[in-house]
């Protein structure tokens, strides 16, 4: 069985998750696992865990992309392992990648080495870019969101609502909710 898993970093690439499941389906896949989650935080990758869990002896898990399914090396390399151990192999679409065979498994690994050093560079990239921007007084950094809300968070807790609700309805962190009302204390 060709088992699909769609993933986005966020929850505003409505087109790119809707591609990918498309693209999924085209290919066969006759069951698919989507979720809008970044691929770094691994914990919170609960349709990843379902899908590695519906996998069986014989079905092939299919990704569109490689960075839609781990963004390390390391990562990559327990997932595939995982999949062989059950007699599952991996599929990626844009490669032309099948780990049911030897070179399958080399070409990926060279690859999965690649995509993390491409993030890796990326990322020193946009600190450097931020850094330049800071020093030139252009980058004054990411707007508060929670401190911003601090009144509205006082006045439902005056209306007796907890934490969780507080930060629910105003789309904010519960920890921000805390550090709110320990300041106004």
């Amino acid at each position: 069985m060709l088992i699909g898993c769609a993933r986005t970093s966020t929850l505003d690439q409505k087109a790119s998750i809707e591609a990918q499941v498309r693209q999924l389906g085209d290919a066969g896949c006759e069951k698919i696992f989507q979720e809008q989650v970044s691929s770094v935080d691994i914990a919170s990758r609960e349709q990843l865990a379902t899908a590695m869990g519906f996998v069986r002896d014989g079905d092939t898990l299919v990704v569109t992309k490689i960075d839609r399914l781990a963004r390390s090396v390391g990562h990559l390399m327990e997932l595939t392992e995982s999949l062989r151990e059950r007699g599952a192999g991996l599929r990626i679409l844009d490669l032309g990648i099948d780990t049911g065979n030897a070179t399958g498994k080399l070409v990926l690994t060279v690859l999965g080495g690649i995509a993390e050093f491409e993030r890796e560079i990326m990322l020193e990239r946009q600190r450097e870019g931020i850094e330049k921007a800071r020093r030139a007084g252009k980058y004054k950094g990411r707007k508060p969101t929670a401190r911003a809300r601090a009144d509205e968070v006082l006045e439902l807790r005056g209306a007796g609502k907890g934490a969780t609700e507080i930060a629910r309805k105003l789309g904010i962190g519960r920890a921000s909710v805390y550090r709110i009302l320990a300041d106004a204390q």
